[in-house]
């Protein structure tokens, strides 16, 4: 029925052509990256709570 017989490999097969060369980044990258977000998040998390106690304790 359909013609769609045409098996020869792509040229961007192993890429993501959507995504501009520089913004790529090795997965070891991106887990370094999303670990020091984590670690930003719970810095201040912390920080807000010592400065709630701090308060309290004031009043």
């Amino acid at each position: 029925m359909g013609r769609d017989d045409h098996n020869s490999s792509s040229n961007n097969k192993n890429s993501l052509p959507q995504t501009p060369k520089f913004l790529k980044m090795s997965p070891g990258k991106a887990k370094e990256e999303f670990s020091r977000e984590f670690q930003e998040i719970i810095n201040k998390d912390v920080d807000h709570e010592v400065l709630s106690k701090k308060n309290k304790n004031k009043k």
